[in-house]
Protein backbone atom coordinates (compact mmCIF):
# COMPACT_ATOMS: atom_id res chain seq x y z
CA UNK A 1 0.00 0.00 0.00
CA UNK A 2 2.63 2.27 0.61
CA UNK A 3 4.78 2.14 -2.29
CA UNK A 4 1.05 2.79 -4.61
CA UNK A 5 0.70 5.66 -2.27
CA UNK A 6 4.07 6.72 -2.91
CA UNK A 7 3.68 5.61 -6.95
CA UNK A 8 0.28 8.35 -7.21
CA UNK A 9 1.69 10.95 -5.25
CA UNK A 10 4.07 11.00 -7.30
CA UNK A 11 2.36 11.03 -10.85
CA UNK A 12 1.50 14.45 -12.55
CA UNK A 13 -1.19 13.62 -13.87
CA UNK A 14 -2.37 11.37 -17.21
CA UNK A 15 -6.37 10.82 -16.36
CA UNK A 16 -9.36 12.72 -15.08
CA UNK A 17 -10.24 12.39 -11.27
CA UNK A 18 -13.25 13.53 -9.88
CA UNK A 19 -11.42 13.82 -6.25
CA UNK A 20 -9.91 17.23 -7.08
CA UNK A 21 -7.72 19.20 -5.01
CA UNK A 22 -6.97 19.22 -1.65
CA UNK A 23 -8.69 22.28 -1.22
CA UNK A 24 -11.19 22.24 -4.37
CA UNK A 25 -14.98 21.28 -4.50
CA UNK A 26 -16.90 23.43 -6.96
CA UNK A 27 -18.84 26.58 -7.56
CA UNK A 28 -21.88 24.65 -6.15
CA UNK A 29 -20.06 24.48 -3.28
CA UNK A 30 -19.41 27.65 -1.92
CA UNK A 31 -22.83 29.18 -3.46
CA UNK A 32 -24.66 26.31 -1.92
CA UNK A 33 -23.17 26.93 1.14
CA UNK A 34 -25.57 30.27 1.38
CA UNK A 35 -23.06 32.86 0.52
CA UNK A 36 -24.98 35.43 -1.47
CA UNK A 37 -22.40 36.87 -4.47
CA UNK A 38 -24.36 40.03 -4.91
CA UNK A 39 -23.75 40.86 -1.68
CA UNK A 40 -20.21 39.75 -1.14
CA UNK A 41 -16.83 42.31 -1.06
CA UNK A 42 -14.40 42.21 -3.49
CA UNK A 43 -11.97 40.05 -1.89
CA UNK A 44 -8.54 39.79 -1.93
CA UNK A 45 -5.05 37.82 -0.77
CA UNK A 46 -1.92 38.18 -1.87
CA UNK A 47 1.95 36.88 -1.50
CA UNK A 48 3.26 39.00 -3.18
CA UNK A 49 5.39 41.23 -0.67
CA UNK A 50 6.65 38.16 0.80
CA UNK A 51 10.53 38.30 1.01
CA UNK A 52 10.68 34.81 -0.95
CA UNK A 53 8.37 36.36 -3.72
CA UNK A 54 11.56 37.27 -6.70
CA UNK A 55 8.36 38.03 -8.81
CA UNK A 56 4.36 37.70 -8.93
CA UNK A 57 1.61 37.16 -10.55
CA UNK A 58 -2.01 38.56 -9.89
CA UNK A 59 -4.90 36.31 -10.66
CA UNK A 60 -8.86 36.89 -10.83
CA UNK A 61 -11.99 34.17 -10.24
CA UNK A 62 -14.86 33.61 -7.91
CA UNK A 63 -15.91 31.85 -4.87
CA UNK A 64 -16.28 28.89 -7.21
CA UNK A 65 -14.27 26.02 -5.09
CA UNK A 66 -12.92 24.57 -8.02
CA UNK A 67 -11.04 27.56 -8.08
CA UNK A 68 -9.70 27.48 -4.51
CA UNK A 69 -6.26 26.80 -5.16
CA UNK A 70 -5.55 29.68 -5.96
CA UNK A 71 -6.72 31.12 -2.81
CA UNK A 72 -4.83 27.77 -0.90
CA UNK A 73 -2.43 28.77 2.02
CA UNK A 74 -0.40 25.87 0.64
CA UNK A 75 -0.63 26.08 -3.11
CA UNK A 76 0.61 29.67 -2.28
CA UNK A 77 3.65 28.60 -0.65
CA UNK A 78 4.59 26.08 -3.02
CA UNK A 79 4.48 29.13 -5.38
CA UNK A 80 6.59 30.78 -3.07
CA UNK A 81 9.26 27.91 -2.63
CA UNK A 82 9.53 28.75 -6.69
CA UNK A 83 10.01 32.67 -6.04
CA UNK A 84 6.35 33.67 -7.26
CA UNK A 85 4.21 35.81 -5.16
CA UNK A 86 0.29 35.26 -5.83
CA UNK A 87 -2.48 37.88 -5.36
CA UNK A 88 -5.37 36.51 -5.90
CA UNK A 89 -8.84 38.28 -5.98
CA UNK A 90 -12.89 37.68 -6.30
CA UNK A 91 -14.61 39.44 -9.33
CA UNK A 92 -18.12 38.22 -9.72
CA UNK A 93 -18.79 40.50 -12.99
CA UNK A 94 -17.70 37.97 -15.78
CA UNK A 95 -17.19 40.99 -18.30
CA UNK A 96 -15.12 43.06 -15.32
CA UNK A 97 -12.86 39.96 -14.72
CA UNK A 98 -11.81 39.93 -18.60
CA UNK A 99 -11.61 43.81 -18.77
CA UNK A 100 -8.75 43.10 -16.47
CA UNK A 101 -7.06 41.61 -18.17
CA UNK A 102 -7.37 44.32 -21.13
CA UNK A 103 -6.58 46.87 -18.95
CA UNK A 104 -3.36 44.95 -17.44
CA UNK A 105 -4.75 44.67 -13.75
CA UNK A 106 -4.85 40.85 -13.93
CA UNK A 107 -1.97 38.40 -14.96
CA UNK A 108 -4.28 35.68 -14.97
CA UNK A 109 -8.02 34.40 -14.46
CA UNK A 110 -10.18 31.68 -14.41
CA UNK A 111 -13.74 31.08 -15.95
CA UNK A 112 -15.81 29.14 -17.53
CA UNK A 113 -15.15 28.31 -21.65
CA UNK A 114 -18.32 30.06 -22.16
CA UNK A 115 -17.53 33.52 -20.69
CA UNK A 116 -14.34 33.40 -22.35
CA UNK A 117 -15.56 33.06 -25.65
CA UNK A 118 -17.58 35.92 -24.45
CA UNK A 119 -15.72 38.46 -24.11
CA UNK A 120 -12.72 37.28 -25.21
CA UNK A 121 -10.20 38.90 -23.24
CA UNK A 122 -7.12 39.94 -24.56
CA UNK A 123 -5.03 36.50 -23.39
CA UNK A 124 -4.93 32.46 -24.09
CA UNK A 125 -5.71 29.28 -22.55
CA UNK A 126 -3.48 28.46 -20.45
CA UNK A 127 -4.96 25.17 -18.61
CA UNK A 128 -7.95 23.40 -18.40
CA UNK A 129 -9.55 23.59 -14.48
CA UNK A 130 -12.32 21.37 -14.77
CA UNK A 131 -15.76 20.10 -16.88
CA UNK A 132 -19.24 19.25 -15.02
CA UNK A 133 -20.51 16.19 -15.44
CA UNK A 134 -23.79 16.37 -13.17
CA UNK A 135 -23.51 19.09 -10.81
CA UNK A 136 -26.29 20.87 -12.40
CA UNK A 137 -29.30 20.35 -13.59
CA UNK A 138 -32.47 21.90 -15.20
CA UNK A 139 -35.29 20.53 -13.08
CA UNK A 140 -38.64 20.42 -13.74
CA UNK A 141 -41.52 21.44 -11.05
CA UNK A 142 -42.88 17.87 -10.72
CA UNK A 143 -43.85 18.13 -7.39
CA UNK A 144 -46.50 20.62 -7.97
CA UNK A 145 -47.55 19.72 -11.35
CA UNK A 146 -46.79 16.10 -11.95
CA UNK A 147 -47.70 15.81 -15.19
CA UNK A 148 -43.99 17.70 -16.05
CA UNK A 149 -41.57 15.00 -16.95
CA UNK A 150 -40.24 15.76 -19.84
CA UNK A 151 -39.78 19.05 -22.10
CA UNK A 152 -42.53 17.43 -24.62
CA UNK A 153 -44.96 17.62 -21.25
CA UNK A 154 -43.76 21.28 -20.72
CA UNK A 155 -44.40 22.69 -24.08
CA UNK A 156 -47.77 20.97 -24.18
CA UNK A 157 -48.59 22.83 -20.54
CA UNK A 158 -46.85 26.25 -21.00
CA UNK A 159 -49.26 26.42 -24.68
CA UNK A 160 -52.24 25.59 -22.10
CA UNK A 161 -51.20 27.94 -19.32
CA UNK A 162 -50.83 30.70 -22.08
CA UNK A 163 -54.82 30.16 -23.15
CA UNK A 164 -55.16 31.08 -19.72
CA UNK A 165 -53.30 33.92 -19.48
CA UNK A 166 -51.07 32.44 -17.23
CA UNK A 167 -47.30 33.33 -16.92
CA UNK A 168 -45.13 30.49 -17.29
CA UNK A 169 -40.99 31.22 -15.70
CA UNK A 170 -37.93 29.54 -15.48
CA UNK A 171 -35.31 30.71 -13.12
CA UNK A 172 -31.47 30.86 -12.82
CA UNK A 173 -28.42 31.94 -11.32
CA UNK A 174 -27.71 34.40 -14.23
CA UNK A 175 -24.29 35.04 -15.63
CA UNK A 176 -23.04 31.73 -14.53
CA UNK A 177 -23.23 28.08 -16.09
CA UNK A 178 -26.86 27.54 -15.35
CA UNK A 179 -27.59 30.07 -17.47
CA UNK A 180 -25.60 28.82 -20.11
CA UNK A 181 -26.74 25.54 -19.08
CA UNK A 182 -30.52 27.26 -20.23
CA UNK A 183 -28.96 28.08 -23.79
CA UNK A 184 -28.38 25.09 -24.30
CA UNK A 185 -31.75 24.01 -23.34
CA UNK A 186 -33.44 26.55 -25.28
CA UNK A 187 -30.56 26.10 -28.79
CA UNK A 188 -30.52 22.11 -29.01
CA UNK A 189 -34.25 21.31 -28.17
CA UNK A 190 -37.47 22.04 -31.06
CA UNK A 191 -39.88 21.69 -28.45
CA UNK A 192 -38.25 24.27 -25.89
CA UNK A 193 -38.12 28.23 -26.72
CA UNK A 194 -36.77 30.26 -23.69
CA UNK A 195 -38.82 32.80 -25.48
CA UNK A 196 -42.07 31.11 -23.98
CA UNK A 197 -41.27 32.02 -20.73
CA UNK A 198 -40.33 34.92 -18.01
CA UNK A 199 -36.71 34.39 -17.44
CA UNK A 200 -35.95 35.60 -13.48
CA UNK A 201 -32.52 35.42 -12.96
CA UNK A 202 -31.25 35.18 -9.63
CA UNK A 203 -27.69 35.73 -7.58
CA UNK A 204 -27.44 32.48 -6.53
CA UNK A 205 -28.74 28.77 -6.94
CA UNK A 206 -30.16 28.81 -3.42
CA UNK A 207 -32.23 31.56 -4.37
CA UNK A 208 -33.41 29.58 -7.45
CA UNK A 209 -34.11 26.50 -5.60
CA UNK A 210 -35.95 28.76 -3.06
CA UNK A 211 -38.48 30.35 -5.74
CA UNK A 212 -39.24 27.21 -7.18
CA UNK A 213 -40.08 25.78 -3.91
CA UNK A 214 -42.26 29.37 -3.90
CA UNK A 215 -43.34 30.54 -6.99
CA UNK A 216 -46.24 28.82 -8.45
CA UNK A 217 -45.43 30.50 -12.04
CA UNK A 218 -42.22 28.22 -11.82
CA UNK A 219 -42.20 25.47 -14.25
CA UNK A 220 -38.32 24.80 -13.84
CA UNK A 221 -34.65 25.95 -13.10
CA UNK A 222 -30.92 25.58 -13.50
CA UNK A 223 -30.19 24.00 -9.70
CA UNK A 224 -26.42 23.44 -9.10
CA UNK A 225 -25.24 20.41 -6.49
CA UNK A 226 -26.51 19.77 -3.97
CA UNK A 227 -29.82 21.56 -4.33
CA UNK A 228 -30.31 19.29 -7.54
CA UNK A 229 -30.44 16.64 -5.53
CA UNK A 230 -32.62 17.76 -2.88
CA UNK A 231 -35.15 18.71 -5.76
CA UNK A 232 -35.45 15.50 -6.99
CA UNK A 233 -35.81 13.61 -3.70
CA UNK A 234 -39.28 15.98 -3.34
CA UNK A 235 -40.13 14.81 -6.42
CA UNK A 236 -39.14 16.84 -9.19
CA UNK A 237 -37.35 15.81 -12.53
CA UNK A 238 -34.07 16.67 -13.91
CA UNK A 239 -34.32 16.61 -17.63
CA UNK A 240 -31.30 17.96 -19.04
CA UNK A 241 -27.63 17.44 -16.57
CA UNK A 242 -24.62 17.95 -17.41
CA UNK A 243 -24.06 14.52 -17.39
CA UNK A 244 -25.71 14.53 -20.62
CA UNK A 245 -24.00 17.14 -22.05
CA UNK A 246 -20.53 16.68 -20.07
CA UNK A 247 -18.33 18.71 -22.45
CA UNK A 248 -20.17 21.80 -22.38
CA UNK A 249 -19.20 23.37 -19.32
CA UNK A 250 -15.31 23.70 -19.06
CA UNK A 251 -13.42 26.30 -16.99
CA UNK A 252 -10.37 27.60 -18.11
CA UNK A 253 -7.23 29.10 -16.87
CA UNK A 254 -5.97 32.59 -18.89
CA UNK A 255 -3.05 34.37 -19.00
CA UNK A 256 -3.13 37.81 -20.60
CA UNK A 257 -1.15 38.31 -23.83
CA UNK A 258 1.33 40.98 -21.56
CA UNK A 259 2.21 38.38 -19.06
CA UNK A 260 2.79 36.05 -21.88
CA UNK A 261 5.66 38.35 -23.36
CA UNK A 262 7.35 39.60 -20.20
CA UNK A 263 7.46 37.11 -17.49
CA UNK A 264 6.57 33.61 -19.49
CA UNK A 265 8.57 31.65 -16.79
CA UNK A 266 6.49 32.91 -14.11
CA UNK A 267 3.66 31.51 -16.04
CA UNK A 268 5.18 28.76 -16.18
CA UNK A 269 6.03 28.38 -12.43
CA UNK A 270 2.09 28.86 -12.19
CA UNK A 271 1.12 26.39 -14.22
CA UNK A 272 3.25 23.53 -12.95
CA UNK A 273 2.96 24.33 -8.89
CA UNK A 274 -1.01 24.53 -10.06
CA UNK A 275 -1.16 20.78 -12.15
CA UNK A 276 1.69 19.63 -9.08
CA UNK A 277 -1.34 20.08 -6.00
CA UNK A 278 -4.34 18.62 -8.37
CA UNK A 279 -2.35 15.35 -8.86
CA UNK A 280 -1.06 14.89 -5.46
CA UNK A 281 -4.27 14.94 -4.47
CA UNK A 282 -4.81 10.94 -6.14
CA UNK A 283 -3.34 9.58 -3.05
CA UNK A 284 -6.87 10.03 -1.46
CA UNK A 285 -9.53 9.55 -3.35
CA UNK A 286 -12.21 10.84 -0.19
CA UNK A 287 -9.70 13.76 -0.14
CA UNK A 288 -12.34 16.19 -2.09
CA UNK A 289 -15.37 14.76 -0.28
CA UNK A 290 -14.42 16.15 3.27
CA UNK A 291 -13.12 18.73 2.17
CA UNK A 292 -16.61 19.73 0.54
CA UNK A 293 -18.87 18.74 3.54
CA UNK A 294 -16.02 20.95 5.50
CA UNK A 295 -16.30 23.71 3.23
CA UNK A 296 -19.96 23.89 2.10
CA UNK A 297 -21.25 22.88 5.89
CA UNK A 298 -22.79 19.79 3.90
CA UNK A 299 -23.64 16.18 5.12
CA UNK A 300 -21.40 13.20 3.77
CA UNK A 301 -24.29 12.52 1.13
CA UNK A 302 -24.22 15.86 -0.06
CA UNK A 303 -20.79 16.13 -0.40
CA UNK A 304 -20.57 13.05 -2.33
CA UNK A 305 -23.55 14.61 -4.35
CA UNK A 306 -20.80 17.41 -5.07
CA UNK A 307 -17.90 15.18 -6.06
CA UNK A 308 -19.27 12.82 -8.74
CA UNK A 309 -20.72 16.16 -10.54
CA UNK A 310 -16.99 17.32 -11.28
CA UNK A 311 -13.98 16.11 -12.84
CA UNK A 312 -10.80 18.03 -12.72
CA UNK A 313 -8.45 17.87 -15.35
CA UNK A 314 -5.06 16.65 -14.76
CA UNK A 315 -1.67 18.30 -16.77
CA UNK A 316 -2.00 15.10 -19.33
CA UNK A 317 -5.40 15.27 -19.96
CA UNK A 318 -5.35 19.22 -20.55
CA UNK A 319 -2.53 18.75 -22.73
CA UNK A 320 -4.32 16.01 -24.45
CA UNK A 321 -7.58 18.39 -24.79
CA UNK A 322 -5.07 20.87 -26.22
CA UNK A 323 -2.84 18.87 -29.08
CA UNK A 324 -5.03 16.15 -29.88
CA UNK A 325 -8.06 18.90 -31.15
CA UNK A 326 -10.50 18.04 -28.50
CA UNK A 327 -10.47 22.34 -27.18
CA UNK A 328 -11.07 23.56 -30.15
CA UNK A 329 -13.85 21.56 -31.43
CA UNK A 330 -15.30 22.31 -27.71
CA UNK A 331 -14.54 26.08 -28.77
CA UNK A 332 -16.54 25.50 -32.00
CA UNK A 333 -19.56 23.81 -30.40
CA UNK A 334 -19.42 26.43 -27.58
CA UNK A 335 -19.12 29.19 -29.80
CA UNK A 336 -22.48 27.83 -31.86
CA UNK A 337 -24.42 27.76 -28.87
CA UNK A 338 -23.71 31.12 -28.10
CA UNK A 339 -24.06 32.42 -31.47
CA UNK A 340 -27.54 30.74 -31.84
CA UNK A 341 -28.52 32.13 -28.81
CA UNK A 342 -27.20 35.65 -30.61
CA UNK A 343 -24.48 36.12 -27.86
CA UNK A 344 -21.91 36.35 -29.78
CA UNK A 345 -20.28 36.06 -33.38
CA UNK A 346 -19.37 32.68 -34.20
CA UNK A 347 -15.49 32.12 -33.61
CA UNK A 348 -13.45 32.49 -36.60
CA UNK A 349 -10.71 30.41 -37.91
CA UNK A 350 -9.70 27.96 -36.31
CA UNK A 351 -9.86 28.85 -32.60
CA UNK A 352 -5.61 26.94 -32.42
CA UNK A 353 -4.86 30.90 -31.43
CA UNK A 354 -7.03 31.33 -28.16
CA UNK A 355 -4.31 28.85 -26.46
CA UNK A 356 -1.39 27.48 -26.14
CA UNK A 357 0.00 23.95 -24.78
CA UNK A 358 3.52 24.92 -24.50
CA UNK A 359 3.01 25.42 -20.40
CA UNK A 360 1.26 22.38 -19.78
CA UNK A 361 2.90 19.67 -22.79
CA UNK A 362 6.42 19.46 -20.11
CA UNK A 363 4.04 18.39 -17.56
CA UNK A 364 2.27 15.86 -19.67
CA UNK A 365 5.78 14.56 -21.02
CA UNK A 366 6.71 13.99 -17.33
CA UNK A 367 3.99 12.04 -16.37
CA UNK A 368 4.54 9.47 -19.45
CA UNK A 369 7.93 8.92 -18.28
CA UNK A 370 6.63 8.37 -14.86
CA UNK A 371 3.41 6.16 -15.67
CA UNK A 372 6.45 4.47 -17.92
CA UNK A 373 8.52 3.76 -14.69
CA UNK A 374 5.52 2.43 -13.03
CA UNK A 375 4.32 0.34 -15.21
CA UNK A 376 7.78 -1.80 -15.17
CA UNK A 377 7.46 -2.22 -11.58
CA UNK A 378 3.75 -2.17 -11.04
CA UNK A 379 2.04 -2.85 -14.52
CA UNK A 380 -1.30 -3.21 -13.09
CA UNK A 381 -1.30 -0.43 -11.66
CA UNK A 382 -0.12 2.06 -14.24
CA UNK A 383 -3.07 0.67 -16.52
CA UNK A 384 -5.61 1.39 -14.00
CA UNK A 385 -4.19 5.00 -14.06
CA UNK A 386 -4.17 5.25 -17.69
CA UNK A 387 -7.82 3.77 -18.11
CA UNK A 388 -9.08 6.58 -15.32
CA UNK A 389 -9.83 9.46 -18.39
CA UNK A 390 -10.81 7.13 -20.73
CA UNK A 391 -14.71 7.52 -21.44
CA UNK A 392 -17.38 4.76 -19.80
CA UNK A 393 -17.91 1.58 -22.27
CA UNK A 394 -21.21 2.06 -23.38
CA UNK A 395 -23.77 -0.45 -22.70
CA UNK A 396 -25.51 -1.63 -25.66
CA UNK A 397 -29.70 -2.06 -25.19
CA UNK A 398 -32.82 -2.96 -26.58
CA UNK A 399 -34.79 -1.26 -28.86
CA UNK A 400 -37.90 -2.11 -26.99
CA UNK A 401 -35.77 -0.49 -24.17
CA UNK A 402 -35.28 2.43 -26.13
CA UNK A 403 -39.10 2.50 -26.80
CA UNK A 404 -39.88 2.38 -23.22
CA UNK A 405 -37.25 4.80 -21.77
CA UNK A 406 -38.30 8.06 -20.45
CA UNK A 407 -38.01 10.97 -23.03
CA UNK A 408 -36.18 14.06 -22.87
CA UNK A 409 -37.31 16.18 -25.74
CA UNK A 410 -37.02 16.37 -29.28
CA UNK A 411 -33.35 17.46 -30.98
CA UNK A 412 -33.85 20.37 -33.89
CA UNK A 413 -33.19 19.28 -37.23
CA UNK A 414 -31.48 22.24 -38.69
CA UNK A 415 -31.92 21.55 -42.26
CA UNK A 416 -34.49 19.06 -43.81
CA UNK A 417 -34.05 15.04 -43.53
CA UNK A 418 -36.39 14.67 -47.48
CA UNK A 419 -36.67 11.53 -48.54
CA UNK A 420 -37.97 10.78 -52.69
CA UNK A 421 -41.48 10.41 -53.26
CA UNK A 422 -43.18 7.10 -51.56
CA UNK A 423 -39.82 6.06 -51.15
CA UNK A 424 -37.38 5.24 -48.23
CA UNK A 425 -34.42 6.24 -50.41
CA UNK A 426 -32.98 9.50 -48.84
CA UNK A 427 -33.20 12.89 -51.23
CA UNK A 428 -29.53 14.38 -52.08
CA UNK A 429 -29.89 17.65 -50.11
CA UNK A 430 -30.46 15.43 -46.78
CA UNK A 431 -26.97 14.57 -46.47
CA UNK A 432 -25.85 18.00 -44.90
CA UNK A 433 -28.94 18.16 -42.80
CA UNK A 434 -28.02 14.40 -41.45
CA UNK A 435 -24.10 15.13 -41.05
CA UNK A 436 -25.23 18.12 -38.91
CA UNK A 437 -27.71 15.97 -36.84
CA UNK A 438 -25.36 13.77 -35.86
CA UNK A 439 -22.48 16.21 -34.88
CA UNK A 440 -25.90 17.60 -32.61
CA UNK A 441 -26.00 14.31 -31.13
CA UNK A 442 -22.75 13.96 -30.68
CA UNK A 443 -23.05 16.60 -28.05
CA UNK A 444 -25.15 13.85 -25.81
CA UNK A 445 -23.09 11.66 -23.32
CA UNK A 446 -24.23 7.93 -25.12
CA UNK A 447 -24.28 7.08 -21.20
CA UNK A 448 -27.31 8.89 -20.11
CA UNK A 449 -29.16 9.78 -23.50
CA UNK A 450 -30.21 7.15 -25.99
CA UNK A 451 -32.11 7.77 -29.56
CA UNK A 452 -35.01 7.09 -31.20
CA UNK A 453 -35.67 8.43 -34.55
CA UNK A 454 -39.34 8.64 -35.28
CA UNK A 455 -40.92 8.64 -38.93
CA UNK A 456 -43.87 10.48 -39.43
CA UNK A 457 -46.17 10.65 -43.24
CA UNK A 458 -48.83 12.63 -44.31
CA UNK A 459 -52.52 11.47 -44.23
CA UNK A 460 -52.91 9.56 -47.66
CA UNK A 461 -53.50 5.43 -48.77
CA UNK A 462 -53.77 2.98 -45.79
CA UNK A 463 -52.31 3.37 -42.62
CA UNK A 464 -50.38 -0.17 -42.58
CA UNK A 465 -48.63 1.06 -45.68
CA UNK A 466 -47.85 4.43 -44.19
CA UNK A 467 -46.75 3.14 -41.21
CA UNK A 468 -44.74 0.93 -43.07
CA UNK A 469 -42.99 3.23 -44.81
CA UNK A 470 -42.27 5.62 -42.45
CA UNK A 471 -40.91 2.61 -39.77
CA UNK A 472 -38.21 1.94 -42.98
CA UNK A 473 -37.71 5.87 -43.41
CA UNK A 474 -36.60 5.72 -39.83
CA UNK A 475 -34.37 2.48 -40.13
CA UNK A 476 -32.35 4.01 -42.81
CA UNK A 477 -31.33 7.60 -40.56
CA UNK A 478 -30.63 5.15 -38.33
CA UNK A 479 -28.04 3.58 -40.24
CA UNK A 480 -27.13 6.98 -41.77
CA UNK A 481 -26.09 7.72 -38.11
CA UNK A 482 -24.29 4.39 -37.07
CA UNK A 483 -22.52 4.79 -40.46
CA UNK A 484 -21.06 8.49 -38.45
CA UNK A 485 -19.25 6.16 -35.91
CA UNK A 486 -22.20 7.44 -33.62
CA UNK A 487 -21.55 5.28 -29.81
CA UNK A 488 -25.39 6.22 -28.74
CA UNK A 489 -27.84 3.44 -28.75
CA UNK A 490 -30.15 3.93 -31.24
CA UNK A 491 -33.68 2.72 -32.44
CA UNK A 492 -35.88 3.40 -35.55
CA UNK A 493 -39.59 3.66 -35.02
CA UNK A 494 -42.04 4.62 -37.70
CA UNK A 495 -45.44 6.19 -36.80
CA UNK A 496 -47.39 6.62 -40.27
CA UNK A 497 -49.76 9.12 -40.20
CA UNK A 498 -51.18 8.95 -36.57
CA UNK A 499 -49.37 11.79 -35.63
CA UNK A 500 -49.95 14.65 -37.49
CA UNK A 501 -48.64 18.26 -36.56
CA UNK A 502 -50.86 20.39 -34.41
CA UNK A 503 -53.46 22.97 -36.35
CA UNK A 504 -52.07 21.45 -39.68
CA UNK A 505 -54.31 19.25 -42.26
CA UNK A 506 -53.07 15.58 -41.83
CA UNK A 507 -53.20 15.32 -45.54
CA UNK A 508 -50.47 18.28 -45.87
CA UNK A 509 -46.92 17.12 -46.40
CA UNK A 510 -45.86 19.08 -43.56
CA UNK A 511 -47.01 15.81 -41.56
CA UNK A 512 -44.02 13.75 -43.64
CA UNK A 513 -41.06 14.45 -41.22
CA UNK A 514 -38.43 13.14 -38.87
CA UNK A 515 -38.20 13.61 -35.24
CA UNK A 516 -35.33 13.02 -32.80
CA UNK A 517 -36.48 11.98 -29.63
CA UNK A 518 -33.99 11.88 -27.16
CA UNK A 519 -34.86 9.22 -24.20
CA UNK A 520 -32.77 9.22 -20.80
CA UNK A 521 -31.62 5.66 -20.49
CA UNK A 522 -29.50 6.12 -16.96
CA UNK A 523 -27.97 8.44 -14.80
Amino acid sequence: MAKKNNDVVALSGAFIITVGLLVGGGWFLSRAGGIDVSNLAKTEQSTAKDPRAKTSLSALGDTFSGYSTLRSEAFQSDLLERGVGLTYGDEFDQQARAGAIDRGEADLIVTSLDQFLTHRPEGKIVGLVDRTVGADAVVLSSQRFPQLQSLIDLEKFVAQRKVQGKTSKIVFAGDTPSEFLALVLDTSFSNFNLSDFEVVKVSDAVEAWKKQQTDADVLLSVLWEPFVTEAVNQGNTVVLSSADVPKVIVDVIVASDRSLASKPETVQQFVEAYYRRIDASMQDPGLLTRQIALDGDLDGAQAQSVAQGIQFFTSAEAQNWMESGQLEKRMKAISGILALAGRTQPLAGQGSELFTDEFVAPLAAQTEALLAAIAADNPELAKQLRSQGRPAVVKTISNAQIHQANPIGHLKVRGEVKFNTGSATLAAESQQALQQLATEIGEFSPNTVAVKIQGHTSRSGSAMLNQTLSQKRAAVVVDYLKGQQLPHNLAAEGLGFSNPLPAIDPASPLNQRTVIRLVRIGG
